[in-house]
């Protein structure tokens, strides 16, 4: 057996491999392996994306703390976000319409032949899928209720999904947003740049979640907009189909920040 490894910024991270499903180079250089202890596993340029062990505990967090506390979500965009993890978290909500937007197809067609962590969400009549950049997207399309953005590290193909311009675009266009925003504990200056340029969102707060595949395992994700967490147990038990992570309890707990965050976060907006 070998091993997978992802260096940051003067630590890094192992993780045995049995084998490599799968590997190609297009937009993006993608490859899948199945690994010991983790299951299967996705990685984008060297970074890795996913786990099957703990995909939940990054997508879930993404996507029901915009969508409870939006009180009516029915038109959603999910920017980025091609293995489906997202699309199958945002059908478990009585959604109209449900548009995916990634720059790259193979990664949706190889998730869905490898990974299969969509779950059928990719074949549901409510999901639209789109090729083309996120942000170009943003310029032409309608308004949306929540938009999500799930991309990869902010450089590369995902560069343009986090500059000020994006966030101008997308306050227009939705009431809330979600996205990641990396280690803020090893991945600092990627933290900071976000916050500073999410701020055409007035109103927005940082929460964490423990992603034990993820640099340092602590993870950062930002919401923006129009958003509320009244009613959030009662939305939640309306939801269909169960959750492996979230729920109303973590959700509150997400944004109880330690001390040096609550620094990092107050520098910043």
């Amino acid at each position: 057996m070998d091993w997978f490894y992802e260096y940051y910024n003067g630590c890094g991270l192992a993780i045995k491999i049995k084998r490599k499903l799968y590997e190609t180079k297009g937009v993006q250089k993608v490859e899948i392996y199945e690994t010991e202890s983790f299951g299967k596993m996705l990685v984008i340029d060297g970074k890795i994306q996913l786990t099957e062990f703990d995909e939940a505990f990054y997508h879930e967090m993404l996507v029901h703390v915009p969508m409870l506390s939006h009180k009516n979500p029915k038109n959603v965009a999910i920017i980025g976000g091609g293995d489906g993890g997202a699309l199958r978290e945002v059908f478990k909500h009585d959604v109209k319409r449900a548009v995916l937007v990634d720059i790259d197809r193979n990664v949706i067609e190889l998730c869905r032949k490898f990974l299969g962590i969509d779950r059928g969400a990719f074949d549901d009549k409510r999901a639209e899928v789109v090729i083309m950049d996120g942000k170009e997207f943003l310029k032409d399309c309608g308004k949306f209720d929540v938009i999500i953005v799930d991309s990869t590290d902010p450089v590369g193909v995902s560069d343009t999904l986090f500059d000020r311009e994006f966030f101008e675009l997308a306050r227009e266009k939705c009431d809330v947003i979600s996205l990641q925003s990396q280690s803020p504990l090893i991945q600092k200056e990627y933290f900071r740049t976000l916050l500073f340029n999410s701020s055409p969102f007035e109103r927005r707060e940082v929460y964490i979640s423990c992603v034990p595949s993820y640099p340092l395992a602590l993870w950062s994700f930002i919401i923006g907009g129009d958003y509320d967490f009244e009613s959030l147990d009662k939305r939640f038990e309306g939801i269909k189909g169960k959750t492996a992570h979230y729920n109303p309890e973590v959700h509150r707990a997400a944004f109880a920040l330690p001390e040096w965050l609550k620094k990092e976060v107050k520098e910043c907006i």
